[in-house]
């Protein structure tokens, strides 16, 4: 038996194996740079061969693009003569699947080189990296992320359109937004149950559910975490088993940033604040009325640093498509309190839960880059006493901030921006970095060079 990297133990596989004597098989599950669980299926009996030795598995996995293609300029593959390195499961994410025919279990990994250093374009090494730096300043994230979904049918519409899903309880059409109808969500009613039963089996903290500002569209919140890393598991989690049971309902959970041009995209907004090692919020206001200087310059390292971040806020060509004056998707690098209009939101609530509402990122970004990428804006900040200039009121698309800080107006300027980005290398580190630059101009080029629909409609009769 191998001493665990992860820290996963094999009393965690037993107890578990013990505890579900039904479940016949696991999913395990290694998160790529786009956030896509890759691995295997393996059989009971081999879980505790899992935990004892880990399990072998190609590297290229993680040098792979949206479809599943190698992105060579990675170095994940061929330079790499596609070795295997070893995967390990993440403690406490060892669960039961509800539903599943015959009955699964799921484990999320970690990938580790074969003498048991994290592998550094593992997407949550990186987020791990960054919790363990502040925890040398004797700080600890905290956070959740909160998860925007389309519920669509399996159909197209007559012009081949997406549409949104009929309420699964009885078949009735809604092409309204139908934004916070309680209503409205007893149709979808029986679906939304299954995903509790779901989320309870795997000790997820999923609460409330919104109908959202779109026709489909829903939210899901999640109870707020001490263990940011943990609060990105639960998202990763709480994604797939939202799309298990819609597909057992006869729907389809659509984690595109912008599915529906006419309306709002989804968004992934992560809730972030900091404690001490006594538990305590330091983003607290010592005195009333006057803002903490931690969470300000907290706010003004987030804000220097969202235009070279923004390929990991938005890493695909749909996701620019969300940022829309109006849309309560933001436009510049600004901040408010209590105002949906800004990127970077201070939430109107009792100071002892003081924390910074990051709005950048659509549902389709990786929680474990995105939380990464948060953190070491905020540690710039902190070090930098960075400065957020004023505070945005009333209609933040009509502001820009003081600095003129920009956004990248476009998916390509975005991907220019994080290549030559040295704050968003050290805050990936140097392997991830590469890699998910690498991914991104593959799939630019990609999608540049993929003649389309709207293509045809625009010149071939025209031109």
């Amino acid at each position: 038996m191998t001493a665990s990297p992860s820290g996963s133990l094999l009393s965690e596989a037993l107890e578990f194996l013990d505890q579900h004597p039904e479940i016949e098989a696991v999913d395990i599950v290694l998160t790529d740079a786009n956030g896509i669980g890759r691995g295997k299926i393996i059989r009971r009996h081999e879980l505790a061969g899992l935990y004892e030795n880990g399990r072998h598995l190609p590297i290229s996995i993680l040098g792979l693009d949206i479809v599943g293609e190698d992105v060579h300029e990675t170095g994940l593959i061929w330079d790499a003569g596609d070795g295997d390195l070893r995967a390990w499961p993440i403690p406490g994410t060892l669960v039961p699947l509800y539903g599943t025919n015959p009955p699964r279990g799921q484990v999320l990994l970690s990938m580790y080189d074969l003498d048991g250093n994290p592998m550094t374009s593992d997407p949550r090494h990186a987020l791990k990296r960054q919790v363990e730096a502040f925890a040398a300043r004797g700080l600890y994230p905290a956070g959740a992320f909160e998860l925007e979904f389309f519920l669509l049918a399996n159909e197209r519409d007559s012009e081949g359109r997406v549409q949104p899903a009929r309420a699964v309880l009885d078949g009735r059409a809604s092409g309204k937004t139908e934004v916070y109808s309680v209503d409205h969500l007893h149709g979808m009613e029986p679906l939304f149950s299954d995903i509790y039963k779901a989320a309870e089996a795997q000790r997820i903290p999923a609460e409330t559910v919104i109908s959202e500002y779109a026709p489909g569209q829903y939210e899901l919140t999640l109870n707020y975490r001490k263990d940011i890393l943990r609060a990105a598991d639960d998202l990763l989690m709480l994604k797939r088993l939202v799309r298990m049971q819609a597909r057992r309902h006869g729907v389809t959970a659509c984690f595109m940033a912008k599915p529906i041009e006419a309306y709002a995209g989804s968004g992934m907004h992560l809730h972030v604040s900091m404690q001490d090692g006594d538990g305590n919020n330091v983003f607290t206001e010592a005195t009333d009325g006057e803002w903490n200087p931690l969470l300000l310059n907290s706010l003004g390292g987030l804000a220097e640093t969202i235009a070279e971040s923004m390929l990991v806020f938005a890493p695909h060509a749909n996701s620019w498509r969300r940022f829309v004056s109006q849309s309560y998707a933001p436009v510049a690098p600004t901040w408010g309190v209590n105002n949906r209009s800004v990127a970077l939101r201070v939430p109107a609530g009792s100071k002892n839960a003081r924390r910074i509402e990051h709005r950048p990122s659509g549902v389709d970004a990786n929680p474990y880059l995105v939380a990464a990428t948060v953190l070491a804006g905020i540690a710039k900040g902190i070090d930098e006493k960075c400065d957020p200039g004023p505070e945005t009121t009333g209609n933040g698309y009509e502001c820009e901030r003081a600095s003129g800080a920009e956004m990248p107006a476009d998916w390509f300027s975005a991907i220019k921006a994080a290549e030559t980005s040295t704050f968003l290398r050290d805050a990936l580190g140097e392997d991830m970095h590469r890699t998910f630059t690498a991914i991104k101009r593959a799939e630019y080029l990609r999608v540049a060079r993929t003649v389309s629909e709207l293509d045809y409609h625009l010149y071939l009769h025209e031109v």
